[in-house]
């Protein structure tokens, strides 16, 4: 059954992590999991964070973002046993680089992120960025 708009976006805000979506010049989707937080107005936050290890703080993703600004954020609940607990939601959106939104909502993000994910608590600057993607359009569909 077809989510309404209301209820995709209730869940997008619900959750806490996905996998985002971009478009590699070369090979076209790149998909990785990502944690995120989602505000009121309609905007996601994508942490570079500074806990796990990574060859280079611009990832991939940020460099497609840079080169193409689509991008869409999937999450979604399997049971394996009980199929009528399925969801998805699909979330398409678009990277709001060079500073086209206020640094408060970063901000904002970045303390939702930290709220939520005790990894990032405590520790000096968790964030290398926040990647800021503004919510477009929103899908999505339950087995119930």
């Amino acid at each position: 059954m077809k989510l309404t708009g209301t209820e995709a976006r209730a869940r997008l805000a619900a959750h806490d992590h996905g996998v985002l979506c971009t478009v590699h010049a070369e090979r076209g989707v790149d998909a990785v999991p990502v944690v995120y937080a989602a505000d009121e107005d309609g905007f996601v936050g994508v942490p570079v964070d500074r806990v796990k290890p990574k060859a280079s703080s611009h990832l991939q993703r940020q460099r497609n973002l840079e080169a193409d600004p689509r991008a869409a954020l999937v999450i979604e609940h399997w049971d394996r046993e009980d199929w009528t607990q399925l969801w998805w939601v699909r979330a398409e959106l678009r990277w709001q680089g060079g500073g086209l939104e206020p640094a408060g909502r970063a901000d904002a993000l970045a303390a939702r992120l930290e709220a939520l994910f005790p990894q990032y608590r405590n520790r000096s600057q968790p964030f290398s960025s926040i990647l800021l993607l503004r919510v477009v359009a929103v899908t999505g569909w339950s087995a119930r």
